[in-house]
């Protein structure tokens, strides 16, 4: 039995893997796992497989279904008619939950009209989330869970229910306003739990003051001074040279260096989140948190004497 999901907490939660490392295909890349006939590496992967189980069916998209329709069926060396190479595929999930990211969901009917040219030829790309609706439309066995298990308070169930089918009320409305946190419910912010509670804001230069102040916080709180970190930048494989050029790139908003900071502060005790997949048999996940407690680093050619003793503001 293999297990898949499309997100690194959902595969951890399955003690399985994510589909898009199993096609081998990384982050923010384009370039799929090559399929090769007679891949006996591939071959030996399913080989025992019968079943295969992919939770969370809602994130899952057509293209990326029919990626993995094509693994299958090259491993199991089976006609591609056959769908999924003769593996028995359970789907978990539920159609209104999060949409697929950059695809189209599994449920998408190409029966309906849409604004496109009549005559217009569809693309490959088209044409296998086709075939993976197809194979989705052969799923033979549908098994709905209708009693809810996560909470016990009847009226917030039914506002829950209400919600999925866009069918709220005013009564709905105002019993959301009643979690509605205000300085009558919450005297202090530095009081447990709010000094722990996460703050949302619309700017990425807004989150980056508000997390340079929380550094600070703590630092004086256990009495360290912070330690940051120096954004390594290369050219090709090979580190920058240019002075200027690194000064240049250490200034530059993380903005435009995928949320990666030039200058990061860092402090013993301090929360952190993670930002991408590293060892999800560990739990080490995208989207889990974590309290940092010691960094362990090897010497680097990157001065500190380019840095400005100011701060960068979108470091």
């Amino acid at each position: 039995m293999r297990k898949l999901a499309p997100s690194g907490i959902a595969a951890a939660e399955i003690d399985g893997m994510t589909i898009h490392s199993f096609l081998g295909e990384q982050r923010n890349s384009g370039k799929a796992r090559t399929i090769k006939p007679g891949d006996s590496k591939l071959e030996k992967e399913w080989a025992l497989v019968e079943y295969l189980l992919i939770d969370e069916m809602s994130m899952v998209g057509l293209t990326l279904l029919a990626k993995l329709n094509r693994i299958m069926y090259a491993a199991k060396h089976t006609d591609p008619q056959v769908p999924f190479g003769g593996v028995n595929v359970i789907f978990f999930g539920d159609y209104l939950q999060y949409r697929p990211v950059y695809d189209v969901p599994l449920h998408t009917d190409f029966s309906l009209p849409v604004k496109s040219k009549s005559n217009k030829i569809a693309t490959e790309k088209q044409i296998q989330q086709r075939v993976a609706r197809s194979l989705i439309r052969q799923i033979n066995c549908v098994v709905k869970l209708t009693q809810q298990m996560r909470t016990d308070d009847s009226r917030y169930l039914q506002l829950l229910e209400r919600l999925r089918r866009v069918e709220c009320n005013y009564g709905d409305y105002e019993l959301l306003l009643t979690r509605v946190v205000g300085q009558s419910s919450v005297p202090l912010l530095s009081d447990s739990p709010w000094n722990k509670a996460p703050i949302l804001v619309f700017r990425n230069e807004v989150r980056t003051q508000l997390n340079h102040k929380a550094v600070c916080h703590k630092a004086e709180q256990v009495g360290q001074t912070p330690i940051v970190c120096v954004a390594q930048d290369t050219c090709k494989g090979k580190p920058i040279e240019d002075r200027a050029l690194i000064k240049k790139l250490l200034e530059l908003s993380d903005s435009k260096t995928e949320h990666l900071p030039g200058l990061l502060p860092l402090v013993p005790g301090m929360p952190v989140i993670l930002t991408q997949n590293i060892a999800i048999e560990l739990g080490l996940i995208n989207g889990v948190n974590g309290i940092f407690r010691q960094l362990v680093y090897q010497e680097d050619s990157v001065s500190t004497d380019i840095i400005s003793e100011e701060f960068s503001k979108n470091a």
